[in-house]
């Protein structure tokens, strides 16, 4: 069944009774406006389920005056729920964002979540969306900016706290594999003015080195607001190498996260990401080496034999029987030829005699040699003596030349 099908507004106002469809599609169109889509919404969890397949169906509720409740009915696709940060549970207040749809065949509405918070992090929610919004206009998250990481990096900034495990756990591996110069460019990674730090350790770090990881380890939504910051996203997309970003853990998302040209799950990840692993190049060098040692071998061989090939037959004796032997067969080939051309030449002859005698026993002129003669009148060959009247002028061709006479009378076969 086709629900998309408006149907005539000519049926509505003539009480003409509307089938379920139709009034689905109108309730659809009603919904479809910029009002309901991309909007915040905040409320209690109530009846929340997670399904097997990874989706989560809850609704939201607002008290109201006495017993009664405003309530509706939410879904987050699992695509959506793996970004979440926490577990939503019974009462607990959140900020949603998402879009009102209508779910057809249970004539409904829900409202379609596509990001979840905890209610006490609103305000930063709601500032961290419309940094989102702004950001993405100026193209800062723009999939055709992204680029490829160098495949053989020779420095390697890093762009995090001084202290802690962060900038170790890097170290170690990079250390182990593949061994560059590694500059550090450190800032705090939280607190009031960490962004404005964040995104000046970016820029100090332009045309020293080759790539770039800004990382940071786990932490709360509060700890990890410096990387939203819309400060630090610029830095990061107007950065002239490649940046890698490693904030948090793998289920937190930030701007950063979205401006940078890579995401990794962990800083170590990020490590390996930016660096081969020398034991696999030494592996796949030795196996080039073996390669080429065994295909110049094999080159060598058979040049070798080629060599000894051609030594044989540049030998004198076996030289000058060739040269015999070419000289026979253009011989042979000779007389060939020539017996050749010979009988297609008597072929010809033969075959342009016989033509000529065909022709000549067609020719006209033939006919009139033996004492015919060919009648024209005005041009026209003379059939029959019905084309002649008394008077007539007609010309008579012979076999050598004609004559223009003047009929006297004539004389029908009938009359004969």
């Amino acid at each position: 069944m086709d629900w998309f099908n408006r149907p005539d507004p000519a049926a509505i106002a003539d009480n003409t009774p509307l089938r379920v469809s139709e009034l689905s599609a109108i309730i659809e169109g009603l919904l479809d406006t910029p009002l309901l889509q991309d909007i915040l919404v905040r409320g209690e969890v109530t009846n929340y389920t997670h399904h097997a397949r990874g989706h989560r169906y809850f609704s939201l509720s607002e008290k109201g005056g006495g017993n009664t409740a405003a309530v509706i009915k939410c879904v987050l696709w699992r695509s959506d729920a793996e970004r979440l940060s926490f577990t939503p549970s019974e009462g607990m207040e959140v900020i949603v964002a998402g879009t009102v749809r209508l779910y057809i065949p249970h004539g409904s509405y829900q409202l379609q979540v596509k990001e979840m918070r905890k209610a006490g992090l609103g305000e930063k929610f709601l500032l961290i969306e419309q940094w989102k919004k702004e950001l993405a206009a100026e193209g800062c998250f723009a999939t055709e900016r992204k680029r490829c990481l160098p495949a053989f990096p020779r420095k390697v900034g890093i762009v995090t706290s001084e202290t802690g495990a962060v900038i170790h756990d890097i170290r170690t591996v990079l250390g182990r594999r593949y061994p560059l110069e590694i500059i550090i460019s450190p800032t705090a990674v939280q607190g009031e003015e960490a962004h404005r730090e964040i995104a000046s350790a970016i820029r100090r770090l332009a045309g020293l080195v080759d790539v770039v990881i800004v990382a940071r380890g786990g932490g709360s939504y509060e700890d990890l607001f410096p990387f939203n910051h819309p400060d630090v996203v610029r830095a990061i997309s107007v950065c002239p190498v490649p940046v890698v970003s490693a904030i948090g853990h793998e289920v937190d998302v930030t701007l950063s996260d979205l401006a940078a040209d890579v995401r990794a799950a962990t800083p170590s990840a990020a490590a390996e990401l930016v660096v081969p692993d020398r034991i696999v190049l030494i592996t796949r060098l030795r196996e080039l080496k073996s390669q080429m040692s065994t295909a110049l071998q094999a080159r060598i061989l058979w040049a070798r034999d080629e060599i000894s090939d051609i030594r044989d037959r540049l030998r004198p004796q076996r030289f000058c029987r060739k040269i015999e032997e070419r000289e026979q067969n253009i011989a042979d080939l000779s007389d060939r030829l020539e017996r050749a051309f010979s009988n297609r030449v008597d072929r010809e002859r033969l075959l342009l005699a016989e033509m000529k005698t065909a022709l000549d026993s067609r020719n006209p002129l033939a006919v009139l040699a033996r004492g015919y003669c060919i009648a024209e009148k005005r041009g026209a060959i003379v059939r029959s003596t019905g084309t002649l009247v008394k008077g007539d002028h007609i010309k008579i061709r012979f076999y050598d030349g004609s004559s223009q006479v003047i009929v006297e009378r004539v004389d029908h076969e009938r009359d004969l």
